[in-house]
């Protein structure tokens, strides 16, 4: 369990908290590209890190993300006139471009060159694997945008969703690095189910429901953690589960295809990015580093009817704590373990269902949170260290970023850090 002070500093993200100030020390991803695809098309709102601002892609096709509020009399910018090159607010026709700079305002005298010294917030972007990421530290301080494999891929090769989630950063992470929930939130209670997976095979799927107590080790990494899950195959032979966890907010999820052709398989991943200290957006991409999605896959996995949905136009999901997640307690009792449909409604059922941010004093945790102890050590660690003086190190290392997950059978013999090594890096 945690003290409530290293509570509140885990999950307190706000500007001028002690972990809000390291998150702004890495890129996070701001919005889909398809938001503000259109140039001179309309704002969008975006709350990050407990900070309101807009988003637009101005007349040049460059994307700004700037304070919702105009300097002059702080009305909204959402509803700004986004035209040549910069935003309008439409109370007194101040302007601004994404560099938060004020442009023009048509009702002071020309002569004064007041304009000069007005300014908004605005922050830099970036346009990378149909994401539009934003750094919001200082700018003498900007790392390279992290280089994971999947926002390099073809667009045909990778797909990428989000979806809003009401909880605290944190409680969203800790499940996606709890390798040991797979074999009951995503369990079946009946040998005909598909499994936990769209990818499970029939070899999967016995090695979850044969060994339900894995054995962890967790290896600190550069780029964070490699969470390393062991399970008995046969007398000779272990199935291994290796998650990798990316700092700040990132996982990656081994596929669940047979072992044993698991090497560039598909592989998916989450990133957890704050909203504020209640909620956060739940981003999934999906890679396939070998050939290209066919239509009816990637209406799978990115459609707002598939996989990680059913989601409504703002994100949202349909399955949510107002409908209880949609439970059906005759499937709980007879095919699925929660009687819950969609792996990411699943999740959020159990993470929202701890409240908006979890009292971590109230736990009682046992050895397979190894992963989640040094998750909470290693974070308040390096926020404590940034208030010190000592930047993180990863911020600064976009090709620390380009890895895999793994899944695979190794002879007992083998360690699992050489065994490994080839399935968990991502192509350069």
């Amino acid at each position: 369990m945690l003290s409530h002070e290293d509570n509140e500093t885990l999950c307190r993200v706000g500007a001028g908290t002690a972990m809000g100030t390291l998150m702004r020390r890495f890129w996070l991803p701001a919005l889909l590209e398809e938001e503000v695809a259109i140039p001179d098309g309309a704002p969008v709102r975006l709350r990050i890190l407990g900070e309101d601002l807009i988003a637009f892609r101005d007349s040049e096709n460059r994307v700004g993300i700037v304070d919702a509020y105009c300097a002059h009399r702080r009305a909204g910018l959402f509803f700004g006139r986004n035209e040549a090159s910069g935003i309008r607010c439409v109370y007194h026709g101040w302007k601004f471009d994404v560099d938060g700079q004020c442009t023009d305002i048509p009702s002071e005298p020309t002569d004064t060159g007041y304009k000069n010294r007005v300014k908004i917030k605005a922050y830099k972007t970036a346009v990378r694997g149909g994401v539009v990421w934003v750094y919001m530290g200082p700018v003498e301080l900007m790392p390279q945008v992290p280089d994971f494999e999947w926002s390099r891929l073809p667009a045909p090769q990778r797909t990428v969703t989000k979806r809003i989630q009401y909880t605290n950063w944190t409680q969203a992470v800790e499940g996606g690095i709890d390798s040991a929930h797979v074999s009951f939130l995503h369990g079946h209670n009946t040998k005909t189910s598909t499994g936990v997976n769209f990818q499970d095979s029939e070899e999967v799927w016995h090695y979850l429901e044969k060994d339900k107590h894995p054995v962890f080790s967790v290896t600190e990494m550069p780029h964070g953690m490699q969470i390393n899950a062991r399970r008995n195959a046969d007398s000779s032979t272990y199935y291994w589960r290796i998650t990798q966890f990316l700092l700040p907010f990132y996982t990656l999820t081994p596929p669940t295809v047979d072992p044993k052709d698991s090497l560039g398989a598909d592989y998916y991943g989450h990133a957890w990015v704050p909203i504020d200290d209640e909620s956060c957006w739940t981003w999934t991409f999906h890679a396939r580093p070998k050939g290209a999605f066919s239509k009816e896959e990637r209406d799978l996995f990115e459609g707002k009817e598939g996989f990680w949905g059913p989601i409504d136009d703002n994100y949202h999901p349909i399955y949510n704590l107002a409908n209880n997640y949609m439970i059906d307690r005759e499937r709980q009792k007879h095919d699925n373990f929660t009687g819950i449909e969609g792996i990411q409604n699943q999740d959020a059922a159990v993470q929202e269902s701890m409240g908006p941010m979890v009292d971590r004093t109230q736990e009682h945790l046992g050895h397979s949170d190894l992963a989640i102890v040094r998750f909470r050590r290693m974070l308040l660690n390096m926020a404590r260290a940034l208030e010190a003086g000592q930047a993180p190190a990863a911020a600064a290392g976009g090709a620390l970023y380009n890895k895999r997950p793994g899944t695979m059978l190794l002879d007992q013999s083998v360690p699992v850090e050489t065994g490994a090594k080839t399935w968990l890096q991502g192509s350069e």
